[in-house]
């Protein structure tokens, strides 16, 4: 069970290889959901809510583009992404350590 739970916190926290390669953060939760959804308990759910927000947040940068010439409140726009970015894989793996659901507000439900 421990090994479940901590390929969850893996999981919301591999979101964060964004900040290292680009785009690692979005290509490994994927994998980590495809292939270990039907075996991990919890990881269909988990991982729906991390490629969930992830489209949204990169929804979200595309109107903030257009938005920087509007006054700079895209630039506004980017920090907040930015912050939301960091924070909330951090809370969610915590959450996955303690058994709990996962939480990421602003995401539109594709999966």
């Amino acid at each position: 069970m421990t090994k479940n739970k901590d390929l969850l916190v893996l999981t919301h926290l591999s979101q964060l290889l964004d900040f290292v390669t680009g785009i690692g953060g979005f290509i490994i939760p994927l994998i980590l959901w495809a292939v270990k959804k039907d075996e991990v308990s919890g990881m269909d759910e988990h991982g729906k809510a991390i490629l969930n927000f992830r489209i949204s947040m990169f929804l979200y940068v595309l109107i903030c583009i257009p938005l920087v010439l509007l006054f700079g409140l895209g630039l506004l726009g980017f920090l907040v992404i930015g912050v939301f970015y960091f924070i909330f894989p951090i809370i969610n793996a915590i959450k996955a350590s303690n058994n709990e659901t996962p939480s990421y507000p602003m995401s539109i439900q594709f999966l």
